[in-house]
């Protein structure tokens, strides 16, 4: 796997005029429409930022597992806290079955929540849960949240360029998204000490469910994949202060097919590199308000391509995804 589809982007013409915004907005929807994926340069994010991110969390992972059962996930559609070890089966989300993938996470939602109606009504559910923050690393808060405001500016620059892209308004999506239920999710995937299990991934083959994605990886065996239209499976190119971006299914029914939702995993290392394996990223899953109407976009559809699917909101797409993944598993050792 030497080739890959997934181009890289330079975003930073989207804040040099609106000749140069237009020409990226084409490209971007290329892309979209072929792979779902891509990965971008200049995004404006402060490196020392994402190192900081990146060494806290190892601190974090390498506690031992009581402490960091303490902030264990409370329930299947509370997406805060820590997940263990094998505690999710991504496949499942598309109808699969396989035993638990092989990494363990630490979650985050929404910060600057406040007592507003909004946040606190029935219909927000449990997108407004506390987040569950440890004890130790005493500096992961404030890092992480600093992480997550930078991650939520960078998503809505994106969620503006994707408007241009789709031939809307800039600004078309910006009331879906200022009180969004995004969540950032750090994930660790340890060498691993024995072989996998039949069908056994560190990531099991899965799409995103919302609206777009922003992932830092790291180069080390046992990476990310993604699968073109034709089945084949190629390497993510890991490109040194870049992002992966890809669209989750939630952007892909908004724009009625028109952009591609792509099957993605992160597979095993082989087994003569299992010992320099362990591989961490750093997701930031962008998802619109839960209020937030999901219907195809006007520019989406014609005489000749109706709507493909009926309208739901963000937060009930969303719940439905997140319980799939964890109903049956069993929090592991």
């Amino acid at each position: 796997m030497t080739s890959t589809p997934v181009p890289v982007l330079d975003i930073s013409p989207f804040r040099q005029g609106a000749a140069a915004r237009r020409t990226l907005a084409g490209e971007v929807d290329r892309t979209c429409r072929e792979i779902g994926f891509m990965v971008i340069a200049g995004h404006g994010v402060e490196p020392q930022l994402i190192d900081a991110v990146e060494a806290v969390s190892r601190e974090f992972f390498d506690l031992p597992l009581a402490e960091k059962m303490r902030i264990v996930r409370p329930a299947p559609d509370v997406t805060r806290g820590y997940m263990p070890f094998k505690a999710e089966v991504l496949v499942s989300s598309r109808g699969g079955d396989a035993p638990g993938d092989l990494n363990e996470s630490l979650m985050v939602g929404p910060i600057d929540v406040t007592d507003a109606p909004y946040y606190t009504a029935a219909a927000a559910g449990r997108h407004f849960a506390p987040n569950m923050w440890p004890d130790r690393p005493r500096g992961l808060r404030p890092l992480y949240e600093a992480y997550y405001r930078a991650m939520d500016a960078l998503a809505t620059d994106l969620m503006a360029l994707f408007a241009l892209a789709l031939d809307l308004p800039e600004d078309f999506f910006r009331a879906s998204i200022d009180r969004n239920i995004s969540r950032l999710r750090i994930r660790n995937y340890p060498a691993p000490l024995v072989p996998p299990e039949p069908g056994q991934l560190r990531a099991g083959a899965h799409s995103d469910y919302g609206s777009l994605t922003i992932l830092k990886t790291e180069d080390r065996p046992g990476g990310l994949q993604v699968q073109d239209k034709s089945g084949a499976w190629f390497d993510v190119p890991h490109v040194p202060g870049c992002f992966v971006v890809n669209i989750g299914d939630m952007m892909a029914r908004w724009t009625n097919d028109r952009w591609v939702s792509t099957l993605h995993r992160v597979v095993n290392p082989p087994p003569d590199r299992a010992a320099e394996s362990r591989r961490q990223s750093i997701v930031f899953f962008h998802n619109p308000n839960y209020d937030a109407r999901v219907a195809c976009l006007p520019s989406c559809t014609d005489a000749g391509n109706p709507p493909r699917y009926a309208p739901t909101t963000s937060g009930e797409h969303l719940r439905e995804k997140f319980v799939a993944t964890q109903r049956s598993v069993a929090y592991a050792d």
